[in-house]
């Protein structure tokens, strides 16, 4: 038994040891196209995310194959799934994807920018005249109105004319009166005759002088072509336009959580597309990928808002439980002091992006 055993040993010591990077060692690394993270150039694979990779790879004694899919969530379902042993692109860190898939350190920081059509004309100037907040606070003025001139009915319905009727038939002249009241600061009537209503008339007229200037401004400053062509400040204020994103994406979560009426497409390709034919008025996406989308279609007409809306940190995604996490966490902690990580960013993002 004994010399059985140290034949099958030598046997095992003779065999031909296997070569670093044989095909069972080669990883799957999953990516969907998202310039300028990742894509397909003359077809190689590159791309900010991809480069990185390489980087990475190169300094981990790593081999690969890349494997593209049509769309984010079938890209990291692979992961989930086990079926790819790493994925890199525009990968957004967010709480529910930490809970099925492990993430490196952060390799970017970006977030939620909006790419929208450059408005000029007049459809600009009116769809800012009958956006829902001018609208809501014009309903807002005639309903107020009717309400201080039914109040001012109540106090001289027995003193003056005017009002001197039942209420269904004192609803126009009161709002009537209401309005004239607010807008030219006169009764155009006989004078209130109640100690009320003598109260509630000077009431009107001096807070007549601080609404109007008020309702004027924000007219104005909704109406003027300077004021349209501001950046964006809230991500409600694209409220009345038509929005778009793709679906399963973290813009998408972000735009309901806001409850910013939106539409989804299944890829940015479909998306961009929507986009150049009218259908949509904005896309809220990464800001670097609008970045190089506009930068890339030079005869696109439209212009990115500088707000960033929610910040972001993009990471390589991860089965749960890989080994890969800390070794590669190591390997960007070496690429950032090498200078490394700072030429490749600044390759595809210029000087304003050096610093994550």
């Amino acid at each position: 038994m004994r010399v059985l055993l140290s034949l099958f040993l030598v046997l095992i010591t003779a065999l031909p040891a296997r070569p670093q990077g044989s095909e069972s060692d080669r990883l799957i690394v999953a990516t969907v196209t998202r310039p300028p993270f990742s894509m397909t150039v003359d077809g190689a694979e590159t791309g900010f995310a991809l480069d990185l990779w390489a980087a990475l790879s190169a300094e981990l004694g790593l081999v690969y194959d890349v494997r593209r899919y049509a769309s984010f969530p079938d890209m990291l379902a692979a992961v989930e799934a086990g079926e790819a042993n790493a994925a890199v692109a525009n990968i957004s860190i967010t709480a529910d994807r930490e809970t099925r898939m492990d993430f490196t350190q952060p390799i970017f920081s970006a977030g939620v920018q909006v790419l929208m059509t450059s408005e000029t004309g007049i459809w600009p100037m009116l769809r800012a005249a009958f956006s829902p907040r001018l609208l809501l606070l014009g309903l807002l003025a005639i309903g107020g109105l009717f309400a201080l001139g039914m109040l001012m009915w109540a106090f001289e319905r027995r003193r003056h004319d005017y009002f001197g009727t039942d209420a269904r038939s004192a609803a126009f002249p009161a709002f009537w009166w209401a309005l004239n009241v607010l807008i030219s600061g006169d009764y155009k009537e006989k004078d209130p005759a109640s100690p009320l209503g003598r109260v509630f008339g000077v009431l009107m007229i001096v807070g007549s002088l601080f609404v109007v200037s008020i309702f004027v401004a924000q007219i104005t400053a909704n109406l003027t072509l300077d004021a349209i062509n501001q950046d964006v400040a809230r991500i409600t204020d694209l409220d009345g336009r038509k929005v778009g994103t793709t679906e399963g994406s973290t813009t998408a979560t972000y735009l309901e959580t806001r409850r910013v009426a939106h539409q989804t497409y299944a890829d940015l390709a479909t998306l961009q597309n929507a986009f150049e034919g009218g259908e949509i008025d904005a896309i809220a996406f990464d800001g670097p990928v609008l970045a190089y989308y506009l930068q890339s279609t030079p005869d696109l007409d439209a212009r990115l808002i500088d707000r960033v809306f929610q910040r972001e940190y993009y990471g390589i995604a991860l089965p749960t439980g890989s080994d890969l996490r800390e070794r590669i966490n190591r390997a960007l902690l070496r690429l950032e002091e090498d200078g490394t990580y700072g030429e490749i960013q600044r390759t595809w993002f210029g000087a304003s992006y050096t610093d994550r």
